[in-house]
């Protein structure tokens, strides 16, 4: 069944995405909750038509996204942890604190576009996390989990 995506859905493509599913998907999931739309011949012409007229402003956020992706490389971030006996955390860090130091070093970033390689971090160290700021734009981002003084 092919659909037209009407919002970015993890691990299947990005809004306006003409993509391929299972009908059971398509039809139980993705269209009754409003994520996705038939790509009739007509709806693709349609599609075709906005994208056409959309190209000139998406080339302005991809050149935001693009600036954003700069100041992130020249950042550095620290995230204190509570730490155990040897370099072992309390706990763990995730997306969600990395997001709020982002956000205190100024760059408001939606947590559901950071993924951290190789998900939850228990240990301190440096650490790499992918931030998808546009869907062409993708910047691997270095921070480090240090040890919280007490």
């Amino acid at each position: 069944m092919e659909l037209i995506l009407k919002e970015d859905i993890q691990d299947l493509g990005f809004k306006d995405d003409v993509v391929t599913v299972k009908n059971g998907y398509g039809r139980n999931y993705l269209i009754p909750k409003g994520m996705a739309a038939l790509a009739t011949p007509s709806a693709k012409k349609v599609l075709a038509e906005n994208l056409k007229q959309r190209a000139h402003k998406e080339k302005e956020v991809i050149d935001k996204a693009n600036k954003t992706a700069e100041s992130l490389k020249q950042l550095e971030i620290r995230i204190p942890a509570k730490v155990g006996a040897g370099d072992k955390l309390f706990g763990s860090v995730t997306n969600i604190d990395l997001t709020a130091a982002l956000d205190k070093a100024g760059h408001e970033i939606d947590r559901k576009f950071v993924s951290i390689k190789g998900g939850s971090i228990k240990r301190v160290g440096p650490y790499e996390a992918e931030i998808r700021l546009h869907r062409e734009v993708i910047v691997d981002f270095a921070f480090e989990v240090v040890a919280e003084n007490k």
